[in-house]
């Protein structure tokens, strides 16, 4: 399992790179619903860099405009585009073969990702019906918060719609796998770009999983550091917006993440094998009805959810811990989207 992850982590910057070279045709277009916010920025800036973007459809709800004309002087391929309001929405998602929402307000100090809830659950139920009406066949990756109850509110909107398909909605949480290969790396001193630990569950605190037994390189961890390492995965989004001190959330990391994710699908979407990312999506590995484990991708989404291996005891009682949690937030966001 960890060997796909690791395939998949490599090739981020394969795909960004000015000389990447594919022998699938540079199609796709790709379309960014916040794109002029704190992750949108810096998420459009890497994923104009890709050799496998033909069209980047950037939308908000202001400053757009500016953000397209100022990427549009990038020597890359990619054209760029952008949209403001609700009249462009679906001129912008038209043709979309991915659509990222990163759109939503961002955790200031003392909020968790549930405080988000009222305004971004809004946001992303009302982006979702657009696209499923617009582009149902597009990969649909959500960032905004809390991505525990937003992933099953799109769900919710493209079953009401008719054109609900589990392989292609997907709650990006690449951001706890990043955080994982990069404090391991730390911790233990392996190469960085070589460390590559699967972490599953869900995107908010307790939910976050990483298994530790299953990094690789292997490495061994004693009881204490696995408890402190596993904290501060979990709480890794708190630390950020804790050193901003009012700035804002992690918007650079989670830009780097989203772009990371996005590449990996378009390479499955071009052909390429062995790509996993994980993801939190519509899952029958336990008893909830979405949760994040290792995917194999291709080109119409998922094609095998590899699970999550076996749990030493520290792992298993982990994920018994989550399941109240997880399990509140996801029938959090259906009752929201059927009221």
């Amino acid at each position: 399992m960890a060997n796909f992850v690791r395939r998949a982590a490599c090739n981020f910057l394969n795909v960004s790179s000015r000389n990447f070279s594919v022998s699938a045709p540079r199609h796709a277009k790709v379309s960014v619903l916040g794109a002029a916010g704190g992750i949108g920025q810096p998420l459009s800036l890497l994923l104009k860099q890709s050799t496998l973007i033909s069209e980047l459809a950037l939308y908000d709800v202001a400053n757009t405009v500016g953000v397209a004309a100022d990427l549009s002087h990038i020597e890359s391929a990619a054209q760029v585009k952008g949209y403001v309001g609700d009249s462009q929405l679906e001129e912008c998602l038209q043709g979309s073969k991915i659509v990222i929402i990163p759109a939503g307000v961002p955790r200031k100090p003392g909020m968790t990702r549930d405080d988000l809830f009222n305004i971004n659950a809004g946001i992303a139920m009302s982006l979702s019906e657009a696209a499923s009406k617009v582009c149902p066949d597009a990969m649909m990756c959500i960032i905004s918060n809390p991505v525990n109850s937003t992933v099953p509110i799109a769900s919710e909107v493209y079953k009401k719609n008719g054109v609900f398909d589990p392989r292609k909605l997907f709650g990006v949480t690449t951001l706890d796998v990043v955080r994982a290969n990069t404090f391991i790396s730390e911790l233990k001193g392996t190469p960085v770009t070589q460390t590559q630990c699967p972490v599953i569950g869900g995107h908010a605190g307790v939910t976050i999983l990483p298994l530790l037994s299953q990094v690789e390189p292997s490495c061994n961890f004693t009881d204490e550091e696995r408890e402190a390492l596993t904290v501060r995965i979990q709480n890794a989004g708190t630390e950020v917006v804790d050193a901003k001190a009012g700035g804002g959330s992690a918007t650079l990391s989670m830009a780097y993440a989203g772009a990371r994710f996005a590449f990996a699908l378009l390479q499955a979407m071009n052909g390429a094998k062995n790509v996993v990312e994980c993801s939190f999506v519509e899952s029958d590995v336990t008893e909830l009805q979405f949760f994040s484990t290792p995917l194999l991708l291709g080109p119409n989404g998922i094609e095998a959810n590899l699970g999550m291996g076996t749990l030493i005891d520290y792992e298993q009682e982990g994920l018994e811990k989550m399941k109240p949690e997880l399990s509140g937030s996801i029938a959090k966001g259906i009752k929201f989207a059927n009221q």
